[in-house]
């Protein structure tokens, strides 16, 4: 496949994320063609900065670039719905920032635009790929880990006043949640990435480190589908940033922590593997030497992105783990909200398909 030509919609932290460790590692599969912003001067500021050389001021603009192959929207939560399904019926493929879209209805429509316009479009979980998980995932997938028991998963991350300055956080009406929805729904994918899908929800959640509309506290405890359990813990309030793992299967253990910097790197790190005898510590050390080394982050998501366009595989990333994610996210508000235990799959039936933030 030839050199896809990429628009950044929003220009944003975010988005200098995937241009500097994603699109620009793969300059033989992409072109970063357009900045656009709502501000001019952001736009311009981030095309000097990642030396972008068309600049545009709204996605309308965008689309009607008949050169633009793929477009990435790193815009607010509340606004990828409409970003997705209008690149969709553009005629592009889309790249889209999590939380994918607002809710199950949402991604059901975006499913149906999808097949509507011949284009695709990819979720972002780029925290999935890196060499440490990439083994550990080949031993389970093997099945040399044996049934599963237990997981937990520890998300203990901090943000204060500075971080809400920017306008759209901390607001339910355009960044739909806290915690849940934009720091520890990555480290919950890796849970999904590793165990396949959760059965049963049941969590808490609340507001207590920063004065906000988001939950930045809460804990989940999870069914999984296999019938092994997981333990879900998230905060905004860590006086240090952690992030920790920990897989208990029949034939070994596997854990991971990551601190301050490397809390958001724990595909990358390289996980503790506690074998439940030498023999099961011999089949598994086998394994996973036969995994080469290979790109990590945003690199490897979008690396397998081109390659998936070019042959017609699925995405690295599928609209089937957005639901996941997005099932997840909204049994975990309607269990803390009414003191229920949600039962997955969540249909169009559930009072809160159409969204997880409350309309009471």
């Amino acid at each position: 496949m030839t050199r896809l030509k990429v628009a950044m919609i929003g220009c944003g932290w975010v988005a200098g994320s995937q241009v500097e460790r994603g699109f620009a590692v793969l300059p033989e599969q992409f072109e970063v063609a357009v900045a656009a912003d709502l501000d001019p001067s952001r736009a311009e500021a981030f095309a000097a900065r990642h030396g972008i050389p068309r600049m545009a001021a709204s996605l309308d603009a965008v689309l009607a670039m008949p050169d633009v192959d793929v477009v990435s929207i790193c815009t607010p939560p509340n606004l990828h719905f409409g970003g997705v399904t209008a690149a969709l019926a553009a005629g592009k493929h889309v790249i889209c920032e999590k939380p994918f879209v607002a809710s199950l209805a949402q991604l059901e429509a975006v499913r149906r635009a999808e097949a509507e316009s011949g284009r695709r479009a990819m979720p972002i979980f780029q925290y999935r790929f890196g060499d440490g998980l990439a083994r550990v995932k080949h031993v389970v997938d093997s099945g040399l880990a044996g049934k599963a028991y237990v997981s937990a998963v520890e998300t203990a991350w901090r943000r204060g006043p500075d971080y809400y300055q920017v306008p759209w956080r901390g607001k339910l009406a355009s960044e739909l949640g806290g915690v849940l929805l934009t720091q520890a729904i990555h480290m919950h994918d890796l849970l999904f990435f590793l165990m396949g899908p959760a059965a049963t929800v049941a969590g808490f959640k609340t507001t207590r480190v920063n004065p906000v509309e988001v939950e930045d506290c809460a804990v989940g405890s999870l069914r999984m589908a296999d019938g092994s359990l997981a333990s879900l813990t998230a905060t905004l309030g860590s006086a240090k940033q952690i992030t920790r793992m920990r897989f208990c299967f029949e034939h070994v253990a596997f854990e991971v922590q990551g601190d301050g910097n490397d809390a958001g790197r724990p595909a990358e790190l390289e996980w503790t593997v506690i074998p439940a005898s030498p023999e099961a510590g011999e089949r598994i050390a086998r394994a996973m030497a036969e995994l080469p080394p290979g790109k990590a982050n945003f690199a490897r998501q979008f690396e397998l992105f081109h390659d998936a366009l070019a042959t017609g595989a699925p995405f690295p990333v599928t609209l089937d783990d957005a639901q996941r994610s997005l099932e997840l996210i909204t049994a975990l508000f309607h269990a803390a909200e009414t003191g229920t235990v949600v039962d997955l799959p969540i249909g169009p039936g559930h009072s809160r398909y159409e969204g997880w933030v409350s309309r009471a």
